[in-house]
């Protein structure tokens, strides 16, 4: 298991990035969180398999229909970060 920190930077803020992040990263039940930033960015932690984070950093360059992916800055977290999560889910949605 691994944890990573993602910042997406960009037009991904108002077109659905958040739902898009949550449907990827659960369909490779990835355990963590999405949020969007006061700054206008988009953040992700995620734990789980090489392979599966792998995926969803391919999935966060790409982005959903509409956004724009002009930076992904990428950070490994140590795993004891991994312990508080629980699946996947958006945080500050209504």
């Amino acid at each position: 298991m691994m944890v990573l920190h993602f910042l997406i930077q960009g037009r991904v803020q108002g077109v659905g990035f958040r739902w898009f992040v949550h449907r990827e990263a659960s369909e490779l039940n990835l355990r963590g969180w999405v949020r969007n930033t006061e700054e206008g960015e988009v953040e992700v932690v995620a734990s789980g398999s090489v392979a599966d984070l792998a995926e969803l950093r391919a999935s966060l360059r790409r982005g959903p229909r509409g956004s724009r992916v002009d930076h992904l800055i990428e950070h490994y977290l140590d795993d004891r970060e991994a312990k508080g999560l629980n699946s996947f889910r958006i945080d500050g949605a209504w």
